[in-house]
């Protein structure tokens, strides 16, 4: 058979070329590709044997973990779907997901058994549950009457006699962002590969022209690339991080919560080369802890560092740059899960952007549209909304509203996803991210993108985090509050942090308030919980009886 841009045919092109090499790593484990690809074809027919089938949804709820990728390559091995589940979910949000989702099986961590118990007469449709059971956990899970993940495993016969798939097989994630309920982002595979997976060139723009492409380049006579994605499983970076090294045939090494201590003491152990993370929020206490292990640790063979989908603040790269290696290359890319990969910058020492979150050089189709939907002009300094045409997804799943208000079609009729960020094209081609209009702060007219200010505040010395929202202002409308999380020992006043800032943005979007907090609310991903940031601030502030 032809194969296709699906992610289980090139899973299986790098199975193929190196079946005897370390394919994954975990906290407890090492498997090949080889015993991979036998696993994942078991778990496929004992996933078929209970009646799951083409474009089934079918869940996974566990922390990272071997049998998170073995339960995802076996689905799409099926060309059913995959459904990510935030591990960090209240019964509400499981429950709206597995409604949303329409999924008919989940495979689980059994710490979560009781939970899912609660949540699952959401979905009559949800009916099979097969149980990972790794971390000790004696929760009675019994009124799911699981199936054990090992046992199902071993009824599955270990051939690969699979029908064709396709480019059209879709790929599902489900995405928290910032506030309300999750959004399932709908993919074709052909699309997303060309997004996020390595299809298209980050710095030239080139296209692969052949699924072979990453099976061609690997070596089976030469050690691969040791590569560590420090997200987690369930979500679009750490996912991605996982299939570009195993497609590539690399060695994916995966911790199961982050942990900054441990990912440095995996980096000296496994000689880990690729480190990727998402934003500041791993980012900072990665380069604080590296800080204190100074020499203990050999981190030489750590070549590249590279962050995606967060802000990653310029003084956590210098730190980083000072205590890594000088052959280290650093890269700060931007995207979500609606666009994929939106642009990439190179980073140096003192390099920040005057005003803005970060300046990248565009990704392939991404641009930056006005209201109209028109392309605007390099250089001139005005606002408009991040977009990419191009492989963009279908939709959201089960929310045609939605799809309609963020996958928008211009005059000429080229569709594109705008997922809500608000950039400058800068006269060299380039674009300044400034941040989610939908988290924008109007004071007195002005509107102020939170992520630019919380980048400004993140260079003091003595801030760890921070998260900026508005607040009710009677002359203004609204005016910047800051929720902060201080360095330990440290208690910066507002009066510092307002001078700190002035010198890296305008004088009107600096914070009017400072409220000082243990941990900024932030999402199992990285990414800011606004949402619970401005209620925290709310409540601070004494706005509690004022509507949000």
């Amino acid at each position: 058979m032809v194969p296709h841009y699906n992610f289980a045919d090139l899973f299986e092109l790098a199975v193929d070329k190196v079946p005897g090499r370390t394919a994954v790593v975990d906290v407890r484990r090492r498997i090949t590709y080889g015993e991979l690809e036998q696993r994942t074809n078991r778990l496929a027919h004992a996933f078929a044997g209970a009646g799951i089938g083409p474009g089934d949804h079918v869940g996974i709820y566990a922390t990272n973990c071997i049998e998170w990728i073995e339960a995802m390559f076996a689905l799409y091995k099926l060309r059913a779907v995959p459904v990510n589940v935030n591990f960090r979910y209240v019964e509400d949000e499981l429950r709206y997901l597995f409604d949303n989702a329409d999924l008919v099986a989940l495979v689980y961590q059994r710490e979560y058994g009781p939970l899912i118990a609660k949540a699952r007469d959401a979905q009559p449709k949800l009916q099979h549950f097969f149980r990972i059971e790794w971390d000790g956990s004696d929760a009675d899970d019994s009124a799911l009457a699981p199936i054990e993940f090992e046992a199902a495993i071993a009824s599955g016969s270990p051939e690969r006699d699979f029908g064709e798939r396709s480019d059209d097989d879709i790929y599902l994630l489900y995405t928290g962002g910032t506030t309300g309920m999750p959004k399932g982002v709908m993919w074709r595979q052909e699309d997303v590969y060309y997004a996020l997976g390595g299809g298209i060139d980050t710095f030239t723009g080139e296209r692969v022209t052949s699924p072979l492409f990453a099976s061609d380049k690997i070596n089976a006579d030469a050690p691969g690339m040791v590569m560590m994605p420090v997200p987690p499983l369930m979500h679009g970076a750490g996912q991605f991080g996982t299939f570009r090294s195993l497609f590539e045939g690399n060695t994916a090494v995966i911790v199961d919560k982050f942990d900054a201590e441990n990912v440095w003491r995996l980096v000296a152990r496994e000689r880990i080369n690729v480190l990727s993370v998402t934003g500041d929020a791993m980012a900072r206490p990665l380069a604080d802890t590296l800080e204190r292990l100074g020499d203990e640790l050999d981190v030489s063979s750590v070549l590249s560092f590279g962050s995606t989908a967060a802000i990653f603040s310029q003084t956590v790269k210098e730190q980083l740059q000072r205590l890594l290696p000088d052959h280290v290359v650093m890269t700060d890319a931007i995207g979500s899960t609606e666009s994929g990969m939106n642009g990439i910058r190179m980073v140096q020492k003192g390099d920040a952007p005057k005003e803005g979150i970060t300046t990248v050089l565009a990704s392939a189709d991404t641009v930056v549209l006005d209201d109209d939907l028109e392309l605007l002009a390099p250089g001139t300094g005005k606002v408009g909304r991040l977009a990419r045409g191009g492989n963009i997804p279908i939709g959201y799943y089960n929310d045609p509203e939605k799809t309609a208000a963020t996958f928008l079609i211009d005059k000429q009729g080229r569709r594109w996803s705008i997922p809500g960020d608000y950039a400058m094209l800068e006269a060299d081609g380039r674009i300044t991210l400034l941040g989610r209009g939908s988290q924008s702060i109007n004071s007195g007219g002005e509107k102020i993108y939170p992520e630019e200010v919380e980048g400004a505040l993140k260079s003091h010395p003595e801030v760890f985090d921070v998260l900026v929202v508005g607040l009710p202002d009677e002359r203004w409308g609204e005016s910047v509050a800051a929720l902060l999380q201080p360095r330990p020992g440290c208690t910066p006043t507002l009066d510092d942090l307002q001078q700190h800032a002035r010198a890296q943005i305008a004088g009107y979007k600096v914070p009017r308030q400072l409220l000082l907090v243990a941990e900024v609310p932030r999402l199992p991903n990285g990414k800011p919980d606004y949402r619970t940031a401005k209620a925290t601030a709310r409540e601070m502030a004494g706005f509690t009886d004022l509507p949000t």
